[in-house]
This record gives structure tokens, sequence and C-alpha cells, in this order.
């Protein structure tokens, strides 16, 4: 089998899919952003990845299966310069228009580009109790057994301790912002933790290193939550305006809904509400129990 696996991302949602690569058989190619090659690469002895931007390389073999987990117009339109017998996910109709292929719908019906269109989209995920590796697996005609994420050995760091705090979520989603992150710090080294914020990195496979190397990971759901996932280290995960059931736990992960969830789903503007519907005290309590 040759298979071409398009995602490129954001950084989270590309290390989430990596479970696949246990699945498929034979040469795998990975399509990416830039900056996530390096997680991508030598992850299985017949894989190989390359930014979105040297994507021409990959047109030098015809491919069993093309999977397109990307919902832009953009690598949709790339996909006729392939040559591949069989695709899942998105592309281009004779209209032009961004469809998707009906095995992939049970994920593609949540997203931007639903058939059922965007408002009916967001309602039917957050009505949905199904994990993302679930989805994506079911429409493959695989079950997800909790496989684990694929990554390669973080770069070793000198940033150590008790508690990390991961506060920024970007701009895209400033509702992950949680307001008490500062507050949470200063109560656990009351108590004698070390506690870090995690620093901006100059690759990821450091940001890597830094969240295995502390006992526990505080952050919204954001790119160092699935880090820790991927390197067993527990974490308290903050759900302000997305879906706490999309994520896989694998038995280290304590989830907190926010009471407002509902009203704020995945809107991305700002609103004080938002931001401070999870109380301090709650937070507090689920860091110590997963230090115990």
């Amino acid at each position: 089998m040759n298979t071409l696996i398009l995602k490129l991302g954001a950084t989270g949602d590309v290390v989430r899919t990596t479970p696949l690569l246990k699945h498929l058989t034979g040469d795998i190619s990975w399509v990416t952003a830039a900056k996530n090659v390096s997680l991508l690469t030598g992850l299985t002895k017949t894989m190989r990845a390359v930014s979105w931007e040297e994507r021409a390389q990959f047109c030098d073999r015809e491919y069993d299966f093309v999977i397109n987990l990307e919902d832009t117009l953009d690598v949709a339109q790339f996909l006729p310069q392939l040559k591949y017998k069989k695709l899942f996910g998105a592309y281009t109709d004779a209209t032009g228009a961004l469809v998707y292929t009906d095995d992939s719908r049970g994920w593609f019906d949540l997203s931007l580009i639903s058939r059922f269109g965007k408002a009916a989209a967001d309602n039917l995920k957050l009505e949905n109790r199904r994990t993302y590796q679930d989805l994506i697996f079911a429409g493959l005609g695989l079950q997800f057994q909790g496989e684990k994420y694929m990554l390669p050995e973080p770069v070793r760091t000198s940033l150590t301790g008790d508690v990390a705090i991961a506060p920024k979520a970007g701009h895209v989603w400033p509702m992950k912002n949680w307001a008490y992150y500062a507050d949470l710090k200063t109560e656990l080294e009351k108590k004698g933790l070390t506690v870090n914020v995690l620093p901006d990195r100059a690759t990821l496979l450091e940001h890597l290193g830094d969240v295995k190397n502390h006992r526990c990971l505080v952050s919204g759901d954001s790119l160092p939550m699935h880090l820790a996932l991927a390197v067993g280290t527990r974490c308290v995960s903050l759900f302000t305006c997305t879906s706490p059931w999309e994520i896989h736990d694998y038995g280290i992960m304590k989830k907190i809904t926010s009471p407002l969830l509902a009203e704020f789903f995945f809107k991305r503007g700002m609103d004080e509400r938002a931001i401070k519907a999870i109380s301090l005290d709650e937070v507090l309590a689920a860091v110590l129990e997963k230090l115990r």
C-alpha cells in the first residue's frame, strides 16, 4: 500500500492523528505544515514527511489511498495533481465546491464544510460524544482501541518541576485563556511545589521535552495538552469553548468543563464570563489530586 495523509495543522490535530500510523501498512507519505515536519520524521521506517510548500515532491507515485483531513480549498485543489485509487475526506466537486466522501461524514459533518451548514454542525459537535480518533478510525473501517500518539523522542531541557502551566491558547480561541492561571501558580507554590509557565521554544521537540519534565500539566484544549498525552504526563485540561468529548484521555487526564460551555461553544470571540466560569478552587483541587 502507498498511502498519503494530508493533515497540516493545527499541530495538536496532527499529533492526535498519529495513532493511525499503527494501522497503515506499506509506504506512508504525510504532507503537513513546515513546523510539524520534525514531529513526524522517522516515526516509522516506511514514512516520509514534507511541508506543504514542498508537496510537489509527493507527486512522484500513484497512491492506493489518500486521506485528506483538511477542510480548506487549497488542499482540496491539490488532489488533481496526484494519482490515486481511493480518497477519504475533503475534495472539490464539479462546481468547485468543497465536499467530502461519504465514509468521512462522521467527522466532516461536524466541520466548517458540513453539508448541514456551520450552525447545525456546531450543534452536532456539541452533542457528539465520540472522540476524534473514534470518528476517523470508524470512517476508515477501523476500530479505535486507545492506540497512543506517536512522536519522536523529545529534546532534553533543563526546565523541570512539579507542575507546568500552559496559559496561552493562541489568537484564534481567546476564550480558552482561563483567567486564573497566575492565581493557580501562586497557590501551588504556597504548598511548596515547583511550578513553571511553559516558555516559547525554538523547536517543538524542546517544547515536548519541557512537558515531559513535569509531573502534571495544566492547560486549555491546546497543543501542550496533546504533548502531555503523548509523553504520559498527567494533565488537568480546561474546556471553556471546545469539546471535551472529542479528546481521548488515555487514563491520565482530568477534564474540567465550563458550566457555560454550551453558551460559548465554538465561539471565537471574547467574553470575560467564559474565562472565569471555571473556579480556581476546582482546578487547584484537581491538580493536587493528580499529584497524589
